[in-house]
């Protein structure tokens, strides 16, 4: 960790063109991964000792339900395996693409991914007509930062802190089994 600190130093000092600014950019990438794989080894560490979620909770700034929903590793009571191994691989990015798409208007592209039912529910002038709604409460749209995902049951779902111009919201998409969106929110930050 400490050499890949000292090469992100080396390349953001040098007034090379975009070859350094892209080492520096895959460089901290690196160093974040470890940062969370430190992060979350360190965690179930505090927890094999018997620390409460609730302590680590506080200590991150989080509730300790959202302490939970990241670190902790439930079973399936169903099948006795870590309910964290059945989340969709590629939710993450699943759900960025959803909320660009509605920032960017491509509701068809959003109902293109819905389930029987979402597609039922929510026809895209209503995804239209809800962005509307947000954007008359917090301004316009700045910035989504990076998506939390987690395994509920038998739905992955993904939670994006989103800012706005008036405050912050956070999306929700969620996944079946299969892939599809069985659930899209926008929602304030405290809501759980």
């Amino acid at each position: 960790m400490a050499a890949l600190a000292r090469l992100l130093a080396d390349a953001t000092e040098r007034n090379d063109a975009v070859p350094a600014e892209l080492t520096s950019v895959k460089i901290a990438r690196d160093l974040a991964a470890m940062s969370d794989t430190a992060l979350r080894v360190s965690v179930e560490r505090a927890r094999a000792a018997g620390r409460t979620w609730q302590e680590i909770g506080d200590l991150l700034g989080v509730r300790r339900q959202a302490a939970f929903q990241r670190f902790g590793r439930p079973l399936d009571p169903r099948t006795g395996e870590p309910m964290s191994n059945a989340a969709l691989p590629d939710a993450a990015n699943r759900a960025t693409d959803l909320f660009v798409n509605w920032i960017e208007g491509r509701h068809d592209e959003i109902v293109a991914h819905f389930d029987p039912t979402m597609t039922a529910q929510l026809p895209p002038d209503q995804i239209a007509a809800a962005w509307a709604e947000i954007i008359g409460m917090v301004g316009t749209y700045e910035r989504m930062d990076k998506p939390l995902v987690r395994q509920l049951g038998d739905h992955t779902v993904v939670d994006i802190p989103l800012e706005f111009e008036a405050g912050q919201m956070k999306g929700r998409a969620t996944f079946n089994k299969e892939g599809q969106v069985s659930g899209l929110f926008i929602l304030t930050p405290e809501i759980p």
